[in-house]
């Protein structure tokens, strides 16, 4: 039987089987900039305040739209829109028709080789809270690797 996410388009995904499809890297956490001509986007290596450095989980993750207005709440409409989200986002991948790499612990079935595959954030960023934001484009990396 084949799983979930190569049956079901997103939509019709229950609330469960759409949470279990971020890997908790933790990498939409990152601050952004996106270049308005050629909307390239660039990542920092900063995060939200909210951001669990040992975990890469948000510490808030129930109340952040509400804490962080900026912080949106995903949804099948928002993924088809923000062209800022990874590369290695599950959401982003099943939206443009891609399968989910071997890492994530849906495939694995294991958390832990998001860590292994070097994808996870945990350990790899500043809080926003630790920096002057207003030097924030300081802090852009090269790639998400680079954190």
């Amino acid at each position: 039987m084949l799983p979930f996410w190569k049956t079901k388009p997103l939509a019709d995904l229950s609330r469960e089987e759409w949470e279990s499809l971020c890997d908790g890297c933790g990498r939409c956490c990152l601050f952004k900039f996106q270049d308005e001509d050629t909307e390239e986007v660039f990542y920092t290596s900063v995060a939200c305040r909210f951001f669990d450095r040992h975990t890469a989980h948000c510490t808030c993750y129930g109340e952040r739209s509400v804490l962080v207005p900026t912080c949106l709440t995903l949804d099948t409409d928002l993924v088809h829109k923000l062209n800022w989200m990874p590369e290695t986002c599950a959401y982003r991948l099943l939206a443009e028709g891609k399968d989910l790499p071997a890492w994530h612990p849906l495939v694995s079935g294991s958390p832990a080789s998001v860590i292994r595959a070097g994808v996870s954030m945990r350990g790899r960023v500043i809080l926003e809270s630790e920096i002057d934001m207003d030097r924030l484009e300081e802090y852009v990396i090269d790639t998400l690797d680079g954190c």
